[in-house]
């Protein structure tokens, strides 16, 4: 379970009570943390989720999980970076090296995703502002910094071995536009990814 907050706000407990109801119907659960801006950029928040899906994976025994079967929920960044666990299985730049389980697996099966952004080159507007937190991730304005916008952008990581997708999104969202999960969605559907979005 990954919070959101503009990649640089909140922490682990914010979605403490959907943890708790994924538990209630019989799911292990599991809130997790991740570096913030301005103390970093990207990649470092997607390899710290990274990191603690191979820790999961790592003690899947000891708690009970099934390793093959874990899946990724986020909201907004949270949705975000679910959606980069869920499409950048194996690209090394992404993997990281933190934590102690470097040789596990950090693929999902499945993501939950909240109203992510999904492309950060074609969110528009007020997130290409230098001071925007899509610019602030990357280090630079997204206009002006394409390859490390790419990088950081779900939908241009898509790929036929990815995980299965739920997207949820309210079509009048103010802060991260719809078409940015119908995109997603599309993108999914060309490569032949199971994908609903609602």
């Amino acid at each position: 379970v990954v919070h959101g907050g503009g990649w640089r706000s909140g922490d682990k407990t914010r979605f403490a009570a959907l943890a708790g109801s994924l538990a209630e119907q019989g799911f292990a659960a599991a809130c997790i943390g991740y570096r913030l801006l301005p103390e970093v950029q990207f990649p470092a928040p997607i390899v710290d989720c990274k990191a603690a899906v191979r820790w999961v994976r790592a003690n899947a025994g000891k708690y009970g999980i099934d390793p093959d079967r874990i899946g990724a929920i986020g909201g907004s960044a949270g949705g975000h970076l679910v959606a980069m666990l869920g499409v950048s299985d194996g690209i090394a730049d992404l993997e990281g090296s933190i934590g102690a389980h470097a040789g596990v697996s950090s693929k999902v099966k499945c993501v939950v995703d909240f109203f992510g952004p999904a492309d950060l080159l074609t969110m528009g507007g007020k997130h290409d502002d230098p001071a925007s937190p899509e610019s602030k991730l990357i280090g630079g304005p997204v206009q002006e910094n394409p390859g490390k916008a790419r990088s950081a952008s779900p939908a241009a990581h898509v790929g036929a071995d990815d995980a299965s997708f739920l997207i949820v999104h309210g079509d009048e969202d103010p802060l991260v536009p719809y078409g940015q999960s119908v995109a997603l969605e599309t993108k999914l559907e060309a490569a032949g990814v199971p994908v609903v979005l609602l």
